[in-house]
């Protein structure tokens, strides 16, 4: 995909936005500190502490000069005092080492806490936003470069921290040199400034190239996945698919590395000009120095003092300046976290929800109910008024695309009306609590999750709360046959499954779908929910589902999507989808004596079987 004159406009970062963006370092360095304030506090004072070493062995370093000398115009020397100086200044050494590596470790740890904790709230409020959401690409690109940005902060906490330490370092270095002369912080600017700009422009446009080109990196994670994946495999060798993809990806990162690559030489050309103004800069400063001292206005001792001091003045100024390009970087890409945990969900609880009625009395009632997707002209429901009765069996019938997956996903509240409103029991879904809501609907689509987990787990996602309970999880997989499913494998109830683990089993499509519905099982709840249930099994294995279906929903609320006649003249009503829209409505007996979409359907899939 081509990104837009307009996109490109769009991604381009100027100075004004770096510097509101460091407006988001107050609320990280908040975060940070809470994550562990002893942990964040001894970091602080190991930095501040160290702050003043440079200083100290700058100064030590002039004495020690100054006294040898002295003591080389003596003819008899007491080297005493050099001997103390020399120990302060090891001693000084040392004790700067030990503050780096207490500062390194402090940072490491706290930012592995912090790091976990981001991920632990990213991975909670993605939780708390709508499927809709997730349904859209626009969302996936500020949820991809939230999820780059965890592991990246860790480096950003490192720098703020230093950024203060080296400024205190600063100010305790130009203290002297001040006091020698103040026209060297002119040089010392001169020195640094040019490279700093540089490094400011080019930065604003390494961080637009990277936002810009979230999109199309999203598309070469896809082809890179698809290209070298066990899910993928049969089909890229069956169909040959191998030279596509590689030519679709290379294709894609030549233009990506072409573009970096202007960026990147630019970058280099511009870089090499200002480094030698700032050398300029250095040897102009240096040579005042040195001439003050030839003509005895400093000593011998305070020429290495200041030459030492601009030296490191000037490699801080250089590591502050080029720091804050990082970090207005890194705070230009914590608006990309912030603005994730800025969006809000739209299907949400009331603050005074009604209770659950349980039982459920009269049912579910939609009411001229309408949904179509974000960004879609196309209604996906529309006008949908009808009553699934408390136990009633009901199943949707309906060509592909014909809306009957979203039906049951506005059933259990994963999206909300746009049109029309849903009823239970009289009253609005929307008065109820969201979650107890849906621990009364146990529900398998038919694009079921197939985790990389235990089959223990896989089956207990159904109903966390039964992780612990071995007799639950072996109900629900005799009540699915499962259970005939995980008495083959080596570890029963503990085996991983899939091939992504070390002693993973794979299962067969049919075989998974069974694990699947014993997640449905596993709930106990008032209203279940199949989406094409049977897709993966044969005949038998078919009818058996369905024989113990039919058992385990008596008195129980069931809506059943399937394409299987066989299967849809069990219900108790049939609902046949057209475009969206509810065409007809009614027993299998009935709606074959009407003559219309249904009994078409039927026979059409009748006349396959003779």
């Amino acid at each position: 995909m081509a990104r837009t004159p307009k996109e490109e406009k769009e991604d381009k970062v100027d100075l004004r936005q770096r510097l509101k963006a460091l407006n988001n370092l107050p609320t990280f360095i908040k975060e940070v500190y809470q994550t562990s304030p002893a942990l964040a506090s001894g970091n602080i004072l190991l930095r501040l502490i160290r702050s003043f070493i440079p200083l100290l062995v700058l100064y030590t370093g002039k004495l020690i000069i100054d006294e040898v000398i002295l003591l080389i115009d003596k003819k008899t020397a007491d080297y005493n005092h050099l001997w103390v100086l020399i120990g302060l200044e090891f001693g000084l050494v040392i004790i700067s080492d030990l503050l780096a590596r207490g500062i390194s470790l402090t940072d490491s740890l706290l930012g592995d806490m912090f790091a976990n904790k981001t991920s632990v709230k990213l991975m909670e409020h993605a939780a708390s936003l709508d499927l809709a959401q997730f349904e859209d690409a626009t969302f996936y690109d500020k949820l991809e470069r939230a999820r780059q940005q965890v592991s990246g902060r860790t480096a950003l906490l490192s720098q703020t921290l230093a950024q203060g330490q080296d400024a205190i370092t600063m100010g305790s270095l130009l203290v002297g040199l001040v006091a020698f002369n103040p026209w060297l912080i002119l040089l010392l600017l001169v020195a640094v400034i040019p490279s700093f700009i540089g490094e400011l422009h080019f930065n604003a446009r390494s961080y637009s190239l990277q936002r810009g080109w979230t999109p199309q990196r999203r598309e070469l994670d896809y082809y890179r996945y698809i290209g070298a994946s066990d899910e993928t495999a049969k089909e890229v060798k069956l169909f040959g698919l191998s030279g596509f993809l590689i030519e679709r990806f290379r294709n894609l990162s030549d233009r990506y590395f072409n573009e970096n690559k202007k960026l990147t030489i630019q970058r280099a050309s511009c870089g090499s000009l200002l480094v030698a103004i700032g050398t300029i800069g250095y040897f102009s400063a240096y040579s005042i120095i040195v001439f003050e001292t030839v003509k005895g206005v400093v000593s011998i001792g305070s020429l290495t003092f200041l030459t030492g001091s601009f030296r490191q003045l000037q490699s801080l100024l250089e590591s502050l300046l080029g720091r804050f390009n990082s970090i207005s970087q890194g705070a230009l890409y914590l608006n990309d976290l912030f603005d994730f945990y800025k969006i809000t969900p739209g299907i949400v609880s009331p603050s005074k929800p009604r209770p659950i009625p349980n039982p459920i009395q009269e049912g579910f009632t939609f009411e001229n109910v309408g949904f179509r997707y974000p960004n879609s002209e196309r209604w996906a429901n529309r006008h949908l008024s009808f009553t699934l009765k408390v136990g009633e069996k009901l199943a949707l019938v309906g060509e592909n695309g014909s809306g009957k997956t979203t039906l049951v996903k506005l059933l259990a509240r994963l999206y909300d009306p746009d049109e029309g409103r849903i009823l239970l029991d009289g009253y609005d879904l929307k008065e109820y609590d969201l979650t107890e809501l849906r621990q009364q609907m146990g529900v398998i689509f038919q694009d079921f999750q197939r985790f990389q987990f235990t089959a223990g787990d896989n089956i207990a996602v159904g109903d966390i709360d039964s992780l612990d309970k071995p007799n639950h999880l072996e109900r629900a997989a005799a009540q699915s046959l499962a259970d005939s499913v995980i008495e083959k494998l080596p570890l029963k109830y503990s085996q991983p499954l899939g091939r992504r683990f070390a002693k993973g089993v794979e299962l067969s499509g049919g075989e998974w779908q069974k694990v699947a519905l014993a997640r449905a099982y596993l709930r106990e709840a008032n209203v279940i929910i199949l989406d094409e249930p049977t897709a993966a099994l044969d005949a038998r294995a078919e009818y058996e589902v369905f024989r113990r279906f039919a058992e385990l929903t008596k008195g129980k609320t069931a809506v059943l999507i399937s394409h299987r006649f066989s299967t849809v003249r069990m219900a108790d009503r049939i609902l046949v989808l057209d475009k969206g829209e509810l065409l007809e409505i009614g027993s299998h007996e009935e709606l074959l004596a009407k003559k219309g979409r249904y009994a078409e359907l039927f026979y059409l899939q009748a006349e396959g079987y003779r």
